[in-house]
């Protein structure tokens, strides 16, 4: 059944069960993997996921109810399960159900000659990546994984107050890790990419950079236990970002758990710090012209000069705060309810390159490595106490590589405490936190566990 014919008929069925306001979430995911180990394909995973997602008022209370086949039979479930559901809902919270924004944002984030690429040329790709990250030294003895992934989404919404918008994005991903060894030595070094253009991808960029890091391990050894001045390299930079992402969620704040609460238009970040949150970013990964309730999204401005400038909401939250929604309602999936999440999530890059800001910390340590972050870190306090590894610096110089180290801090005061940011800014693989990016950063100082 098509999506319109299916949709009239819930709406149909639903008003002669007696339902009040209805909305229909249908997602239709496609996504691939390889991975090649030894030269053969180890692992090929093709799969789709469709599905529908309702909401209707029922009795002045929403239920929720999904499907994943579109048929009769499917709509009958969908009535019955969202009008059970609403019955036992005990929340007062009041969901709106979203009439539409006057007008919706063009979004570019779906390239028809990605979708072109055949699963030959990204198998081919896989074993590439393989075959130079041995070509690049004789010194690697594995290469632990070599994947290529490609996935795409179509999303659309409408509901009975007028309300009908779709969109789709796509994009392609690949790692490869690298494992080196000399003598008893044994390191590893890893890349990845994200984008949907695959003309940008590189298979002999991607598994040199990673031998390369390898390589430059070995001899790691650890340093004295203090406080030293830190590169949090772009990648460490991004997943601490990630991991601390729900602090900027109203729904954090509400409920007590983000120790932002009170602190809007305050100064929370250094002066340096603008954190943005772009839905309409051209090829991002988490790019949308409207959110998970069907709110036209637009980009803003969360930190911007270190000052904390706006929560982000979906309409529950904004409503509650007096508010409009800045568009960031999220569903994972169409079986999700609506909660809150960023979409294109950044730190504006600065001026000063990798290079230039290893020269002007002087002394200090770089990480490009964290473990842990699901453990060791608290995403309420802002603590964090990670196992690290990285190199030390001296006088603007790499002088060797860092291992059995524990680098330990507060996500607030790493804010408070960035004296510069680099000018690499790189995004890593879109998930439910969103698509988040960051410049390596300068932090003044942090501290350092090691011998």
């Amino acid at each position: 059944m098509e999506i319109q014919e299916f949709k009239d008929r819930v709406f149909a069925a639903g008003q002669a069960a007696g339902l009040e306001d209805m909305e229909i979430y249908v997602s239709k995911s496609k996504t691939f993997s390889t991975c090649v180990f030894h030269k053969e394909v180890d692992d090929y995973t093709v799969s789709v996921e469709q599905g529908v997602g309702f909401r209707a008022r029922f009795s002045g209370k929403v239920g929720y109810a999904y499907v994943e086949i579109l048929d009769q039979d499917s709509v009958d479930l969908l009535i019955s399960g969202a009008k059970a559901n609403a019955q036992i809902i005990e929340s007062d919270d009041e969901i709106e159900f979203f009439e539409g924004s006057p007008r919706y944002p063009e979004v570019i984030a779906y390239n028809r000659s990605l979708e072109a690429i055949s699963a030959e040329e990204k198998i081919e790709f896989a074993k590439a990546l393989e075959s130079e990250a041995f070509a690049t030294d004789e010194r690697v003895s594995m290469v632990n994984y070599a994947v290529t992934g490609y996935s795409e989404t179509e999303v659309y919404m409408a509901n009975t107050k007028g309300l009908e918008q779709s969109f789709e994005r796509n994009g392609a991903v690949s790692f490869v890790s690298a494992v080196v060894r000399e003598g008893e030595q044994i390191k590893t070094g890893m890349r990845m990419m994200f984008g949907n253009n695959w003309g940008e991808f590189d298979a002999e960029r991607l598994a040199q950079d990673a031998v390369r890091e390898a390589t430059s391990l070995l001899g790691a050894k650890s340093v004295p236990s203090g406080n030293y001045p830190v590169l949090l390299r772009h990648d460490v930079a991004r997943d601490l970002l990630s991991t601390f992402a729900s602090v900027f969620s109203a729904e954090a704040v509400q409920k007590g758990l983000s120790l932002l609460e009170g602190r809007l238009g305050q100064q929370i970040a250094s002066p340096r710090l603008t954190l943005v949150d772009d839905p309409l970013l051209k090829n991002g990964g988490a790019s949308a012209s409207f959110d998970g309730e069907g709110v036209a999204t637009r980009t803003k401005k969360v930190i911007e000069a270190g000052q904390l400038t706006t929560f982000l909401h979906n309409l529950k939250t904004a409503k509650k705060d007096g508010m409009e929604s800045t568009g960031n309602a999220s569903r994972p999936s169409f079986k999700s309810p609506v909660g809150i999440s960023p979409t294109n999530f950044f730190i504006e890059p600065g001026t000063l390159t990798y290079d230039e800001l290893v020269t002007k910390m002087g002394d200090g340590i770089i990480i490009i490595d964290v473990q842990g972050l699901h453990s060791g870190a608290n995403p309420v306090s802002g603590d964090f106490s990670l196992g690290a590894y990285g190199y030390l610096v001296e006088n603007g110089q790499i002088v060797g590589p860092v291992e059995q180290i524990t680098v330990a801090g507060n996500f607030f005061e790493v804010l408070e405490t960035v004296e510069e940011i680099g000018s690499d800014l790189e995004f890593g693989s879109p998930g439910s936190r969103g698509h988040v990016g960051s410049p390596t950063l300068l932090i003044r100082h942090l501290s350092i566990a090691g011998m």
